[in-house]
């Protein structure tokens, strides 16, 4: 049977993978011809309708997806992306679903620049106590007084008090926040468990503990709910681009849904094991027993489209799309958890949740959803056990999201703006269009604010809200938590109750946020708004238009890019990293990814296509840019440099994505990337 679906799917993927290159070469064409014009946004319109890209949309409709898990439908919190190859990451996304603030202040620059000795400082200590009790002050109101005077907690007759040290006796306002308690083996309290906005919080009480015993009521730490969901990713964030690497990836999310995923390794000259958490057993106000999630909710993103893989041939030869493998395998692996009588379960209501990348328009959307079926078929679940997440991150898609949408209005659980992905594709679709704008001020034009916007709106409006996540994209500097902590709040002041983080670190403090704003409340306010987002404002090209640029400008916008650049391609060729810090040119730490590697060498092409800048000045700046990006990575493990001769896999890479940017499959930078990889592995075997 999956033989049969190979050969069905893999032509009509082939297909849809067609109607693409046909698309563009028209957008292509018709750009030539208004070359140097100003852009009529009506007839770039009526242009877009007559060939297709922008489909008919039909009546209003509500999805009517169902067996949602919580942590999907009803949860609001941060979601974690981590690369399914790497075990030790694996695991610490999984068990990010509680985290220590605590630590969180401490070890990272919230509180200023972050410590620089093993050593405890008591000072900075007593700083994060401050600062997390303040936040309680928030979250957690008292009748009167402040957390920082609680000098002793109790519970009576189903309520919690507090003493505090002027000796009076306060209360929760909303008594209702406290949900349960846990006790030691003197029959102590040992942990209060307290909900706000659907996440918990827990409060550890221990006077042995040298944070305990030093604070007045005893408190020793402060776990939040953090990543309530973790994307599994066999995409963006990995390099897997063989047999080998996939039944790596395969195997780790068979211990992940087996529930015997584990790995050990050394740290401060110690051997550390590492599984996954189980549930959290604590007794209500009631004296009743229940549990806590452990885990983090798993979703697991599988490959788009485009990628095929010589694993498994068609019965024409025909390599198979990387997609359909892992459609299959994924979930055949996921009926270790649908099938679990006991013990910790994924999924509560026997869903698997898949997440779509890079499908362009409802056509692309139609083939999952009927793909999905198939496999249901073959394995034996109910129709729609699949949930599918669609990453609104492909021009196409966001143009027509509301007819992708309707595409999977039974299975959809997900939708999110890959604002890094859709950047790249802005630029190369409207590659012919002209020279575009410095990646910087991409995030303050027009169509990518539309963007943002629209798909918030265009989710409530197919009813999303209590079924499905609304998503915002990625915090990319892991090291600036203090400026993450300022800025991510506006993801779920947008109405997006879920937001991408780099780390469980960065979990735990943007899960404040969701204490601080009701995400439900916000997504009221703008199903009421009858001004909605201007459709033209999406497709308004964030073209330079005549703008002159000082060579200084050029220079340093083209340097920067090329660092970017060699700095993510020199770990993935060489190492097979497929997601890392890259210290930028100003030498701060950046998640890069393919997202952002596809930006950066779609802007490069953009700007040697329309002679902004000359293939030399590239070439300067890439043996310039090799120099700096072997300097940073001067006392790294297994580093290749890249400056001795100017022609190693990693530097030839680089080189591709840029001078061969035009000809990349929607700005694609997976297919040189995978053939110098190969090379790579080939030349160390």
């Amino acid at each position: 049977e999956f033989s049969n679906l190979i050969n069905d799917f893999n032509t009509k993927n082939q297909k849809l993978l067609h109607t693409r290159s046909s698309l563009q070469k028209q957008i292509d064409e018709w750009h030539e011809k208004k070359y140097g014009q100003t852009i009529n946004k009506e007839e770039y319109t009526k242009f877009l309708h007559t060939i297709g890209y922008i489909v008919k949309e039909g009546p209003e409709f509500k999805i009517n997806t169902s067996k949602v898990d919580p942590e999907i439908s009803e949860i609001c919190g941060p979601q974690l992306v981590v690369p399914i190859t790497n075990v030790r990451y694996v695991l610490n996304a999984i068990n990010a679903r509680w985290g220590s603030l605590y630590d969180a202040l401490y070890g990272t620059d919230v509180l200023g620049s972050p410590p620089n000795s093993d050593s405890y400082d008591a000072h900075r200590g007593s700083k994060v106590v401050k600062y997390a009790k303040s936040h309680l002050d928030k979250i957690l109101q008292l009748e009167n007084g402040l957390w920082k005077n609680i000098s002793k907690i109790e519970i009576k007759n189903q309520k919690i008090f507090f003493h505090l040290l002027s000796k009076d006796t306060t209360y929760l306002k909303d008594n209702n926040q406290f949900i349960g308690y846990q006790l030691n083996s003197l029959a102590e309290i040992s942990e209060l468990i307290f909900v706000k906005n659907n996440l918990h919080i827990r409060i550890i009480i221990d006077k042995n503990n040298f944070i305990g015993k030093n604070d007045i009521a005893n408190i020793s730490n402060i776990f939040i709910e953090s990543a309530v969901s973790t994307i599994l990713d066999f995409e963006d964030s990995v390099s897997t681009v063989d047999t080998e690497d996939k039944i790596k990836a395969y195997r780790n999310w068979l211990g992940l849904m087996k529930g015997d995923l584990e790995v050990s390794f050394l740290k401060n000259n110690k051997t550390t094991n590492r599984f996954l958490n189980d549930d959290i057993e604590f007794f209500t106000p009631q004296e009743d027993k229940k549990n806590l999630k452990g885990r983090s909710l798993m979703l697991v993103r599988n490959v788009g489209h485009l990628m095929t893989i010589s694993s498994i041939l068609d019965s024409k030869g025909r390599e198979v799309g990387e997609g359909i493998i892992d459609g299959m395998l994924t979930s055949a692996i996921a009926l270790y958890d649908l099938k679990k009588e006991s013990g910790n379960k994924n999924s509560e209501f026997g869903s698997i949740y898949i997440v779509k990348p890079k499908m362009h328009g409802p056509d692309e959307v139609t083939f999952t959803d009927n793909l999905m079926t198939k496999i249901e078929q073959i394995l034996k679940i109910p129709i729609y056990s699949i949930k599918v997440g669609v990453m609104d991150e492909e021009r196409r898609t966001s143009i027509n999201l509301k007819e992708c949408i309707r595409a999977a209005k039974s299975r959809i659980a997900f939708i999110n703006t890959g604002f890094l992905d859709r950047t790249g594709d802005e630029i190369h679709t409207s590659m012919k269009a002209g020279a575009f704008i410095k990646k910087e001020n991409m995030k303050n034009s027009n169509w990518i604010n539309a963007y943002e916007k629209r798909n918030v709106e265009i989710g409530l409006q197919c009813g999303f809200q209590g079924k499905a996540q609304i998503g915002k994209g990625m915090w990319a500097m892991p090291d600036h938590m203090s400026e993450m902590i300022k800025q991510k709040i506006n993801h779920p002041l947008a109405g997006a109750n879920c937001a991408w983080v780099p780390s469980p670190t960065a979990a735990t403090l943007h899960a404040m946020h969701y204490h601080q704003i009701n995400v439900k409340d916000v997504q009221n306010k703008i199903l009421k708004e009858k001004k909605k987002n201007s459709f033209f404002n999406l497709i308004e090209l964030p073209l330079l238009n005549r703008k002159n640029l000082s060579k200084e400008e050029i220079l340093l916008e083209t340097e920067n890019n090329v660092q970017s650049i060699l700095g993510y391609v020199v770990k993935w060729v060489d190492q097979g990293i497929g997601c890392s810090k890259v210290p930028d040119i100003n030498n701060i730490n950046l998640m890069e990814d393919r997202a952002t590697c596809r930006i950066s060498s779609q802007a490069l092409a953009n700007w040697l296509h329309h002679n902004v800048i000359t293939k030399e000045e590239v070439l300067t700046a890439l043996k310039k840019m090799a120099q700096i990006v072997d300097k940073q990575n001067a006392n790294s493990e297994n580093y290749n440099p890249m400056s001795i001769n100017y022609n190693t896999n990693a530097f030839n890479a680089a080189k591709d994505l840029i001078f061969e940017g035009l000809k990349q499959p929607s700005g694609y930078t997976e297919p040189i990337l995978h053939k110098r990889r190969l090379e790579a592995k080939c030349e160390k075997n």
